[in-house]
């Protein structure tokens, strides 16, 4: 007599909401809303896509827009179409922030598998703790390969950061790469490894002991060599060494811890450079 086969364990999903103290930014629906304007560009249009009732979508664009540090959407006005409703640069950047954020938990979900009947609540504690990642590098950020290059038996990897479809974060370099850049200096075989190439978004991390602050940059800094133009927005100083924090526009930032005295002449609203060498820059790719 045959044993009839038993269903599959259930695998794991999850749901990401954005919070902040003040409540909920981003949840499900509001991301698909933000996705649907952009693709019609009319809140009326996107709340019969998603679908939600107009009263619905405009409180829901209202709560995200006082909840956000900066504004998601714009109004236009005239035109042809009697204007419409379009999405910020920043709005743009939250969603796939989202999305991306949204594809990393279900890849750890996906890496601890189906989950039998049986399981313990402890024991799947601890295989999820296991697969969750920390850093105790102050600059994290989200960026795209544009290039790739070899130097001495290593791989100079030039990395972009900001809004790489508005170009929200300063002038075009001398490859003609919109907004601020980056450039890691890595081993051939961490470069094979991790499969870097033009267009793979990669994590970059960057201790911040290891940058540098100059109020004069250098007219051509030495190969291998971060100069990244920035705005002091905040010091926060300690009892031998100071937190400065730069705007590099484009809503990205960059956090560096120098001594105090070479911090003492800098001022908010003051512009500086930040200089740190590529092989100070550690690249982290998931899947």
């Amino acid at each position: 007599m045959s044993t009839p086969d038993l269903p599959p364990a259930p695998s794991l999903t999850g749901r990401l909401t954005l919070q902040t103290p003040l409540g909920a930014v981003l949840s499900e629906s509001r991301i698909r809303l933000l996705e649907a304007i952009d693709r019609c560009g009319s809140l009326n249009r996107a709340a019969r896509e998603v679908p939600l009732s107009y009263k619905a979508a405009w409180e829901a664009l209202d709560t995200m827009n006082r909840l956000a540090p900066e504004p998601l959407v714009e109004r236009l006005t005239g035109g042809r179409g009697g204007g419409g409703t379009r999405l910020t640069g920043y709005a743009r950047q939250l969603v796939r922030l989202h999305r991306a954020m949204e594809s990393s938990q279900q890849d750890i979900l996906d890496r601890i598998g189906p989950v039998p009947d049986d399981v313990d609540a402890p024991t799947l504690r601890g295989l999820i703790r296991r697969l969750g990642m920390r850093s105790s590098a102050r600059n994290q950020f989200a960026t795209r390969v544009t290039a790739l290059s070899e130097r001495g038996g290593l791989v100079d990897v030039r990395l972009q950061l900001g809004d790489p479809e508005t170009g929200i974060g300063g002038t075009s370099d001398t490859s003609g790469t919109r907004g601020p850049t980056l450039l890691a200096t890595i081993t051939p075989e961490s470069a094979e490894l991790l499969g870097l190439a033009p267009g793979r978004e990669v994590w970059a991390l960057v201790k911040a002991p290891a940058v540098r602050l100059v109020v004069r940059p250098a007219r051509r800094p030495p190969p291998g060599r971060n100069q990244l133009a920035g705005r002091v927005v905040q010091l926060r100083p300690g009892a031998t060494r100071t937190a400065v924090t730069l705007d590099l526009g484009g809503g990205e930032a960059l956090h560096a811890a120098v001594p105090a005295q070479a911090a003492a002449a800098l001022q908010p609203g003051d512009a500086a450079w930040a200089v740190f060498d590529g092989d100070q820059v550690v690249l982290l790719t998931f899947g």
